[in-house]
């Protein structure tokens, strides 16, 4: 009897989720948003102002390429940081990786304030800039993975897109938040007006450590620990036997991700070099795209808690394939109105539409042991990819024109298009009738079912 009830107790704690659901979700989501105003602050003041401090040349392209090759290498580094923080999340738990990351991530950031320019020291400047962008990328990819689950294992299963959508909400809040920063400190003069957002960020990380502090580990992980079922190797190990999970959420990521690189961090130099808009109007358009994008990605999410998972990331990767010639002719107007449309579409739609929907078809392709591991691995695998888009971008756009750089958007939105199609539901009707299913059996006179995970 005690074996059923406690399998009871458990299908129940499932399907209502834990009493800690929303703390961990805000802890997460609060996490998520530093890390992300730490991490996408570095992009915005590599496409306004890296080139000139800390790569001058007598060439403006030059010394932007070397922008984004220094912002394209916290991309490639991430998936160690993925590797590592996945391996730690399903060996000694969630939470210390969720508090490790934020500690290391705020401590790098602070430091790009403090930096020295090439005015100063010359070269050293930008080895100095390369090292602490490696030390982000590391913190930043074990950051996703254990604030994703842990709010995913925490939430009731009807509401699992919802409360993920949450967390993944914490990148445009972190957007918002950062280019915010940087566009009140555009009276400081160029010399601050990089620094001080970037200072900020000390702020920003003792709340976010006392919040992650307070958050409950796992309960899917407590539940391995007691078993002993926690993996020895879990990258080995999923690896081993789903690689094809891996290799089909690497694809999925790299439109929403990549197709960010290129349509706003690029973008955003575009304009600029072009002289198609100056900054205020291009970080204006920005902060717009980001507010919105905060409810966005929260209802994308909830929405695939209705319909499942798929078909909204069928929409999003249509529409991606579809934005890319139109997303620069509307952007070689000039036209500011214009401008504000491009990123919110851009950003509220394309990205916002594939972001709400990771969290949670990501974790549900995995299984407990090793989800960890796999989903962190899948999603940062394709930060290599689209940390240099920006570099690959401004190199298509030198050689052939806006063309070069509109296809591959359009391109990026193929290849998930493509890999949606050949990746399986998780929570289709399928699944749906069957919690239904076991919330009918949870009646006192129905025996215990075993719980699906």
């Amino acid at each position: 009897m005690s074996g059923r009830s406690t399998t009871a107790e458990a299908t129940r704690t499932a399907i209502e989720g834990t009493p800690a659901r929303k703390r961990v979700a805000l802890g997460s989501s609060v996490g998520a948003t530093i890390e992300t105003y730490d991490f996408i602050g570095f992009g915005t003041a590599a496409a306004l102002y890296f080139n000139d401090a800390f790569f001058p040349s007598s060439n403006p392209l030059s010394g932007t390429l070397l922008s984004f090759a220094t912002l394209g290498v916290g991309f490639a580094v991430r998936p160690l940081g993925g590797i590592l923080g996945g391996h730690l999340g399903d060996r000694i738990g969630r939470k210390p990786v969720l508090v490790g990351s934020l500690l290391v991530m705020g401590i790098a950031t602070v430091l790009i304030g403090l930096l020295p320019t090439y005015s100063q020291v010359g070269v050293w400047a930008g080895v100095l800039l390369v090292t602490v962008r490696v030390v982000q990328g590391l913190a930043f990819g074990a950051e996703w993975g254990g604030a994703i689950l842990m709010t995913f294992e925490h939430a009731p299963w009807r509401k699992r897109g919802l409360y993920t959508g949450l967390t993944q909400a914490g990148f445009p809040v972190g957007l918002l938040l950062a280019n915010t920063a940087f566009l009140v400190s555009v009276p400081l003069g160029d010399q601050w007006a990089w620094r001080v957002p970037f200072l900020l960020s000390a702020v920003l990380i003792v709340v976010g450590i006392v919040i992650r502090l307070k958050v409950e580990e796992s309960p899917a992980f407590e539940e391995l620990k007691s078993e002993g079922e926690v993996a020895k190797n879990p990258l080995l190990e999923v690896l081993r036997t789903d690689w094809r999970n891996v290799v089909k959420a690497f694809c999925l990521r790299i439109t929403e991700t990549a197709g960010y690189a290129l349509s706003v961090t690029f973008v955003l130099s575009y304009l600029s070099t072009q002289k198609l808009a100056d900054r205020s109007v291009t970080l204006f358009a920005l902060m717009l795209a980001a507010g919105l994008g905060i409810a966005a990605t929260t209802l994308w999410g909830a929405l695939t808690d209705r319909v499942g998972r798929r078909p909204v990331y069928l929409l999003g990767t249509v529409i991606t394939l579809a934005w890319g010639i139109p997303l620069f002719l509307v952007l070689n107007t000039g036209s500011a109105i214009a401008i504000v449309l491009a990123f919110v579409v851009s950003y509220a739609v394309c990205q916002n539409s594939l972001a709400g929907v990771q969290g949670a078809w990501f974790s549900e392709l995995f299984h407990a042991r090793t989800r960890t591991s796999g989903a962190s691995l899948s999603y940062q695998l394709s930060a290599v990819v689209s940390g240099f888009t920006p570099l690959i971008a401004t190199a298509l756009f030198s050689s052939v024109g806006w063309l070069g750089p509109a296809l591959l958007f359009s391109a990026f939105g193929l290849l998930g298009l493509l890999a949606t199609l050949l990746t399986r539901e998780t929570w289709g009707p399928a699944q749906r009738a069957e919690v239904d299913a076991l919330e009918r059996s949870l009646a006192p006179s129905a025996p215990a079912p075993s719980p699906i995970t």
